[in-house]
């Protein structure tokens, strides 16, 4: 397993992920910047920034992943409570059609319960198609994503132009 940084960081548990790669540390004593060039320097900088924030992402990956696994899991109870609700349904509407049987003949009592489903069906399906027609495009991402491709377009052009 590769050294991790803080016991926080280290993920043994049941999922079975790994450590999370870390930037070595070392006591600042000043000795270090001995011989080594400016260039040199800005390169370890570089790669040490890059190595931080490869290890923040993976650590938020596997945080994010182990929730959303706890997540589905409780999900399924749910699932499996509406699924009962639903076919339970069945037999409140039936026991509905025999209860209005028991003043109109069946078959207008069955009527009367079909067409209150499908009135109810209908409400809340006007009701869900007005709401998607609400929805619109992120407006805002898009715009800032165009504004951040825009400012760095002319670094590219002249990082290009330099090189």
């Amino acid at each position: 397993m590769a050294p991790v940084s803080s016991q926080e960081h280290e993920r043994s548990g049941p999922d079975g992920l790994g450590a999370v790669p870390y930037i070595p540390l070392s006591p600042d004593d000043g000795a270090g910047t001995d011989g080594q060039s400016i260039g040199s320097l800005v390169s370890q900088a570089t790669q040490h920034l890059s190595t931080l924030v490869r290890a923040e992402i993976e650590l938020a990956k596997s945080e994010v992943s182990g929730e959303v696994k706890k997540g589905i899991k409780g999900s399924v109870f749910f699932v499996i409570a509406g699924v009962v609700a639903l076919y339970s349904s069945f037999f409140f509407f039936f026991f509905a059609g025999e209860l209005l049987s028991e003043w109109l003949k069946r078959w207008a009592a069955f009527l009367i319960v079909f067409g209150v489903m499908l009135l109810v069906a209908a409400f809340f399906g006007f009701l869900g198609f007005r709401k998607l027609k609400k929805l619109r495009a992120p407006e805002r991402t898009i715009t800032s994503v165009k504004d951040t491709a825009a400012a760095l377009k002319p670094r590219r052009e002249a990082v290009a132009d330099h090189s």
